[in-house]
C-alpha cells in the first residue's frame, strides 16, 4: 500500500516538476486561430468582444517619450452601466469583489465601454513566444520555468502554474522608469499621500541585445526609491527575480534610520506593505509580487468578465477627482468585456498566509492579472485588487503594473499605487541600463545622497 501511495504521489507531481511543452501541431495555432501570444483571435458569438486585429501599435501624433499618454478612444461612450440595482442580471460577468463593492456602496457602478483589444508586442516577442510553445517547461514544482526566452513561456497553457508564470513574464517593455505616487483613502473618506518616488525596471529576459547564453537567469530587476513624504524620503527597495531556483530571488532594503542596505526577506508574502501604509500586502504588489508557493493553484478555465481596461483617461485625471471616498470615481474608470483565465489559489496544507483563498483573473491578450479577490481564514471575502491598465502604443504594450491598487472590503479603506496623475512624466522608456544600476551597492550610494 505504501508503494502504491508513493507512486500516486509522484505521479501527481510530474506535471509540476517537468511541465509539458505543446506539440508542433498545437503551436501552429499561434499563426492561425490564436494570436501570437495565445489568445483566441476571433471575437465572441455575441459580438461584444471583437476579433483581435493586431492591437494598438502606433503612437499618437506628436507623442514624446515619457509624456502622459492620451486617451486612444476619446469618443467612446458607455454601452452599459452596472450598479447594485441591476448587478444580478450581469452576475456571471462580475467578479466577487466588484459585486461586493456594489453591495456595500450603492453609488458605486461600472461603466462598460466597447471592448478594444489593444494588447500588442514587438514582432521578436511574437517569434520567441512561438518557439517557447514547444520548448518551455515548468520546474521547481511549478514555481519556475526553463527553456523559455524573450516571449510568453506558455502561450497554450495546460494548467494554472503555466498561466501564473505567463503573468510573471508578461511583456511590459525592457527598460522603463516612472515617477509615482501612492494614494490612500481611509474608511472615513480622508485621502493622503502614502508614498512617492521613482520605480525603475530592467527586464533582461526581453532585451534583444542580450543573448540567452549570456543571460544570468534574472528576468526582472526592479528598484523603488522613495522621495516623499519626508518621513520616507531616502528609503528604497531592490528586487532581483529569477526564472527558477538556479537564480534565487534577491531582496534588499535601505532604511534611512539604519543608514545601510540590508537583505529584506520580509518583503514578500502577507507582510503589510509599508509603501501603501499597510493597507496592501507585499505579495499583492503589481497584483503578484514574489513567490506563490504557499498556495495550491487550480485552473478553473476561461470566462468573459468585465475588467478595467484602456484607462488612459483615468491616468490623466486630477487626483482629487479620481481618488474619491469609498471607491475610485466611477465616472473616470473604463471597464470592458474581455476573456480572462480564472485561477484559484487555496492555502496549501501546513502553510500559513492571511489570505486563505484567492481568485485571479488574467487577461487573455496580455497575460496580466487585471483583478483578483482574496478571502480570509473564516471564508469571508476580504480584499479585491485591480489594475486600471495603461495603453502604451509607443512600446507597444498594455501596461498592467501601473495604476494598480486594492480595496479592504472589511474596513472600507483602499489605495491606488503607481499613479502618475498630475506628474509631468509618465512611464518612460530608457536605453539599456547596466546591471550595476540594480546592485545593493548602488542602492546604498543613491539612498545616502
Amino acid at each position: 500500500m505504501r508503494i502504491t501511495l508513493l507512486a500516486a504521489a509522484c505521479a501527481a507531481l510530474i506535471p509540476l516538476a517537468a511541465g509539458a511543452a505543446v506539440t508542433a501541431d498545437e503551436a501552429a495555432r499561434l499563426k492561425t486561430t490564436l494570436t501570437p501570444l495565445g489568445a483566441e483571435k476571433a471575437g465572441n458569438k455575441d459580438g461584444t468582444i471583437p476579433a483581435w486585429d493586431g492591437g494598438l501599435t502606433k503612437a499618437p501624433a506628436g507623442y514624446k517619450n515619457g509624456d502622459p499618454r492620451p486617451d486612444p478612444f476619446p469618443n467612446d461612450k458607455p454601452v452599459l452601466k452596472i450598479d447594485a440595482k441591476n448587478m444580478a442580471q450581469h452576475a456571471d460577468k462580475l467578479s466577487a469583489g466588484v459585486k461586493a463593492l456594489m453591495s456595500r456602496n450603492p453609488e458605486f457602478r461600472i461603466d462598460v465601454y466597447p471592448t478594444r483589444r489593444t494588447g500588442a508586442a514587438p514582432q521578436y516577442v511574437y517569434d520567441n513566444t512561438f518557439k517557447n510553445a514547444t520548448r518551455a517547461k515548468l520546474v521547481d514544482n511549478g514555481q519556475g520555468v526553463e527553456g523559455a526566452w524573450g516571449g510568453t513561456p506558455f502561450p497554450i497553457p495546460k494548467d494554472a502554474y503555466e498561466v501564473i508564470l505567463n503573468h510573471r513574464f508578461a511583456w511590459l517593455g525592457v527598460n522603463t522608469t516612472t515617477p509615482l505616487r501612492v494614494w490612500v483613502m481611509t474608511s472615513d473618506g480622508k485621502r493622503s499621500l502614502a508614498s512617492g518616488g521613482n520605480q525603475t525596471f530592467r527586464r533582461p529576459y526581453y532585451d534583444p541585445e542580450v543573448s540567452p547564453d549570456k543571460f544570468d537567469g534574472y528576468y526582472t530587476l526592479g528598484k523603488f526609491a522613495a522621495t516623499e513624504p519626508g518621513s520616507k524620503a531616502g528609503e528604497a527597495i531592490l528586487a532581483h527575480d529569477g526564472m527558477n531556483a538556479a537564480a534565487p530571488r534577491g531582496l534588499w532594503q535601505y532604511l534611512v534610520g539604519q543608514r545601510r542596505v540590508r537583505k529584506a526577506p520580509s518583503v514578500g508574502y502577507d507582510t503589510p506593505d509599508a509603501v501603501t501604509s499597510g493597507i496592501g500586502l507585499f505579495d499583492e504588489a503589481f497584483n503578484l509580487f514574489g513567490p506563490i508557493d504557499k498556495h495550491e493553484l487550480k485552473l478553473v478555465g476561461k470566462k468573459e468578465l468585465y475588467i478595467p481596461y484602456n484607462n488612459n483617461r483615468a491616468a490623466l485625471a486630477k487626483v482629487e477627482q479620481l481618488v474619491t471616498p469609498k471607491t475610485l470615481n466611477p465616472d473616470l474608470v473604463r471597464w470592458e468585456l474581455h476573456r480572462v483565465w480564472e485561477v484559484e489559489a487555496t492555502l496549501a496544507a501546513g502553510k500559513r498566509h492571511v489570505a486563505a483563498k484567492r481568485t485571479y483573473y488574467i487577461d487573455e491578450d496580455t497575460w496580466q492579472i487585471i483583478l483578483f479577490d482574496g478571502w480570509d481564514a473564516k471564508g469571508e471575502l476580504w480584499r479585491t485588487n485591480y489594475t486600471l491598465t495603461l495603453t502604451a502604443p509607443d512600446i507597444p504594450a498594455v501596461i498592467g503594473n501601473m495604476f494598480w491598487g486594492g480595496y479592504d472590503l472589511q474596513t472600507g479603506a483602499y489605495y491606488l499605487n503607481m499613479a502618475t496623475n498630475e506628474l509631468p512624466v509618465q512611464l518612460k522608456v530608457l536605453p539599456t541600463l547596466q546591471r550595476s544600476v540594480f546592485s545593493p551597492e548602488e542602492l546604498a550610494n543613491e539612498s545616502s545622497r
